[in-house]
């Protein structure tokens, strides 16, 4: 199979809905001629058109708003907010309106809309440019959340989440965009909800979302040469979210690390870590569970402090061989 990069999926995801659906449209700041501030829509307006391909002023309000009122008309618009730091603009349109609605016209209304946005850190951009606020989203009833951390799964959840008659936010990590692999030519969907066993182990249940999951099978490697065999499992999609693979996992290693880069307090480890605690997986727990997650503080501008700011492939060993051998 050819491979290809993941801003290169997402961009032929979009290519291909809107080849394929005319109601499908892209919004967004920077998006038509310039490309996106990250190429994920290079070349998509000279195909497209302007109708189709909408640049917009310095409104990330605006852009969700728009969005919502077009999917509301029958549209399926996909948003881009150019760095997921900026989505705090548009907080009262996606949580008080877009999460709500389909709800309070008891299903007679619809919001189909993708609201995609990069975020993370590790480019040096500092604190507002480089956050993880996935879990502000996952909070809120009406929200659907995905978090690709493959170029497969990038193409194949975001033509999911186009089609999905809900709201999505779909987080991108910038780190993520130039990594390569295998992705089909035609369309396919990845089912929102899914859980994926990325790799198999006995030892350990790695619990990674996003960036995460490429630095802990860089881990797993590591640990292999040590005879830890850790068994990595990504969520994809945070909300819903799919735990029964997490469970099943649990059962089977006794013990469960879960690695985010997002600030530990009130992330998204802290579900992952109940979900398990309340599950018959805590019969089966040999340790207790940890979570690794970024730094309670704002990411720095210098790059030696921003990469001990959030969780590194040593930092993922060094916690997995404590988990294992019971050093804690």
């Amino acid at each position: 199979m050819r491979e290809i990069t993941y801003v290169e999926a997402i961009r032929e995801a979009l290519a291909q809905k809107m080849a394929e659906d005319p109601t499908v449209f892209l919004i967004g700041e920077d998006i038509g001629v310039y490309g996106g501030a990250f190429g994920a829509t290079a070349g998509l307006i000279q195909q497209f058109g302007e109708e189709r391909v909408i640049d917009t002023p310095i409104s990330e309000a605006g852009i969700a708003g728009a969005c919502i009122g077009a999917a509301l008309t029958g549209m399926r618009p996909v948003g881009e907010i150019q760095f997921m730091d900026f989505v705090t603009l548009s907080m009262e349109q996606l949580v008080l309106q877009a999460a709500k609605i389909r709800f309070m016209f008891g299903g007679k209304a619809k919001v189909p809309f993708v609201l995609r946005m990069p975020g993370g850190s590790g480019t040096g951009a500092a604190a507002q440019h480089s956050e993880s606020l996935e879990n502000w989203f996952v909070h809120v009833p009406g929200l659907k959340v995905v978090m690709p951390s493959t170029p497969y799964d990038a193409k194949g959840l975001l033509i999911a989440a186009i089609e999905d008659d809900n709201p999505v936010i779909f987080v991108e990590h910038k780190l993520l965009y130039k990594i390569k692999g295998p992705v089909p030519e035609e369309m396919y969907r990845i089912p929102l909800g899914k859980s994926h066993v990325v790799r198999e182990g006995k030892d350990l249940t790695v619990v990674a979302t996003s960036v995460m999951v490429q630095r802990a099978l860089q881990a797993a490697e590591q640990l292999q040469a040590e005879g830890i065999e850790i068994e990595i499992i990504d969520p994809r999609t945070l909300r819903p979210l799919d735990d029964e693979p997490i469970i099943r996992s649990v059962k089977k290693t006794g013990r469960a690390l879960v690695v985010h880069e997002a600030v530990k307090m009130g992330g998204f480890g802290g579900e992952i870590v109940a979900r398990i605690v309340e599950s018959e997986a805590f019969d089966y727990l040999e340790a207790p569970v940890r979570r690794l997650a970024g730094l309670d503080i704002p990411i720095p501008y210098n790059r030696t402090l921003e990469y001990h700011a959030v969780p590194q492939v040593e930092n993922i060993v060094e916690e997995a061989r404590k988990l294992v051998k019971g050093v804690y």
